[in-house]
């Protein structure tokens, strides 16, 4: 569960740290105070989008932190399967928000944004205002009976995925490679000609290096020598020569030698100098010798690189990429030479892998079958229990015509609040505050089947009154039997049944706006109730309804 919130420089919040409870926590405060702002700053920490606009005016940053209590074993796995450990049952995730960069952390390492949203599907379930729109679509349905239904699923559909990426590919080779006579004849022929091209030149691994650098010698080889015979004369002819110089002073320091015995290490030192000079003025000179420009080699050798060259122009940047494209058009041709091999040998597997995909299809259809029927029911109750008194709802399934990553499966939710009407889809009959409730239903029993510690519900109550506000409380009361439940509602109904309630204030002087949040004790708990209740005046007919309120709550909770 959501143990603590710190939230630093964020929008109009200075700083906050709140703690959280176990159950129902109910976020309540006027409209614009910043409940929003609250939801935004648990939703950027989990990964959500950043805009550098939230850094608080006058800031360098903005920073958000989460601590979470986590006990389910199964959640602590899944999180070591993310290499996260988890330390004294505990995980702290932080987002540091600069102009330019953000900084997301796991218990003080640095990790990448997608991090933080892998793990936020662990810990944490957010409804948003407007995520009931999103029950207007078949694949969400199909999603949420997978979901109810997932550790029978899940391993099935992700063999499922494995299977239908080859058969995507498959079918993409025999699309790619399906091709006429006509065109399959002129395709073996362009790569005839430039396999045949290619190996013609007989080329050798990295070739065009050494050629170059010989061409280069070739090319400057009078300049090389003119230079080469200047260093000559200079180390070894003249009389001046650097091997000249060089025995003079050996026999200088020969003669003085017998004077200081430290001269002979002179002398020896100047030795092995002769002996450079000498192994220098050789090998200088058997160059200079072996360095004969042949008009002929260079000729040939030019013609080679430009040959060479010309096919790099063609096949690749260099002689080994030549070569690899070489192997690929050899094993092109071989495939259009035995094209009607090849395309049989497709068709094959096309069809073993179809045969793959109707069996693991199948044996998911009929989990989806066992599951739609048993959500069916169990979304039809947490409808009564929501004020739904006629309601039909009812999960269809259809068989699509081809296969799909998720199976040939389509699901739809159809529904009837009305007695004597015909159920239709979602978006033909349910209003948005229909849409909120049922979205609540579906959320209520998703629970029961999920080890997530945490639900947020964001105004789940809007367009919701009177009697079907209550129920809806009770609801919520319900599922915080078995999760941690932050909901942010103006329902008094709603607050009234709250474990834990928070205030979120908006507070302003003559230069800054600024949003603050802190629990209230039960009394103030019934002075918001009153406030939600009456509006501008509180009395104490408003109070006295607060706290009958706030006491029939208490009944209606079994924890």
């Amino acid at each position: 569960m959501l143990l603590n919130l710190h939230v630093k420089n964020f929008a109009i919040i200075d700083e906050i740290d709140v703690c959280f409870n176990d159950h129902l926590n109910i976020l309540t405060g006027e409209t614009g105070a910043g409940k929003s702002i609250i939801l935004g700053s648990i939703n950027i920490a989990l990964g959500g989008k950043v805009n550098k606009e939230i850094i608080r005016k006058g800031a360098d940053y903005a920073l958000v932190e989460l601590v979470f209590q986590i006990d389910d074993l199964h959640t602590v796995e899944a999180l070591k399967e993310l290499d996260i450990e988890v330390s004294d049952h505990q995980i702290i995730i932080s987002r540091k928000i600069m102009n330019g960069r953000v900084v997301n952390k796991i218990n003080g390492e640095n990790v990448p944004g997608v991090m933080l949203k892998k793990v936020a599907e662990l810990l944490l379930d957010i409804h948003g205002q407007h995520e009931h729109q999103s029950l207007l679509y078949k694949t969400k349905h199909l999603s949420i009976v997978d979901q109810f239904g997932k550790t029978e699923i899940r391993p099935l559909k992700k063999e499922l995925a494995f299977i239908y990426r080859k058969y995507q590919e498959v079918v993409k080779e025999l699309n790619e490679t399906s091709i006429s006579e006509e065109q399959k004849l002129r395709e073996v022929s362009f790569l005839e000609y430039e396999i045949n091209e290619i190996e013609s030149a007989n080329l050798k691994p990295d070739e065009d290096e050494s050629l170059q650098e010989e061409y280069k010698r070739l090319a400057n080889a009078n300049t090389i020598s003119e230079n080469l015979s200047s260093i000559y004369d200079m180390s070894a002819l003249s009389n001046t020569s650097i091997s000249e110089n060089i025995s003079r002073s050996i026999r200088l320091i020969q003669r003085v030698s017998e004077f200081d015995k430290r001269m002979e290490q002179f002398a020896s030192q100047l030795m092995d100098i002769e002996g450079i000079v000498t192994d220098f003025n050789r090998d200088i000179s058997e160059y200079m010798s072996d360095l004969e420009y042949d008009p002929r080699e260079f000729n040939q050798i030019e013609d080679r690189l430009n040959l060479i060259n010309n096919l790099k122009a063609k096949y690749g940047n260099s002689v080994s990429e030549v070569l690899e494209y070489l192997e690929n058009a050899r094993e092109k041709l071989e495939k259009y030479t035995a094209y009607d091999e090849y395309i049989e040998s497709l068709l094959k597997q096309k069809k073993e892998i179809e045969e793959q995909l109707e069996y693991i299809s199948e044996k998911i259809s009929v989990l989806r079958k066992k599951n739609a029927k048993e959500l069916q029911d169990r979304i039809t109750e947490a409808l009564l229990d929501l004020n739904f008194m006629n309601v039909n709802f009812q999960v269809a399934m259809n068989k699509l015509p081809r296969y799909t990553e998720q199976g040939f499966d389509e699901i739809e939710f159809l529904i009837s609040t009305n007695l004597g009407e015909d159920v239709k889809p979602l978006s033909k009959v349910a209003s948005g505050g229909e849409l909120s409730r049922i979205m609540l239903a579906i959320k209520s029993v998703l629970a029961d089947q999920d080890s997530v510690g945490t639900l947020i519900f964001d105004e789940i109550d809007v367009g919701v009154s009177g009697r079907t506000a209550q129920k809806v409380s009770e609801r919520m009361a319900v599922i915080s039997k078995k999760h941690q439940v932050l909901c942010i509602t103006h329902l008094p109904q709603i607050a009234s049944m709250a474990d834990s309630h928070y205030i979120i204030e908006k507070t302003q002087d003559s230069v800054r706006t600024t949003t603050n949040i802190y629990q209230l004790n039960n009394e103030q708990s019934i002075e918001e109730l009153a406030r939600m209740l009456g509006g501008v005046e509180i009395t104490e007919t408003v109070l006295s309804n607060a706290k009958e309120m706030k006491d029939l709550a208490k009944k209606t909770k079994l924890y």
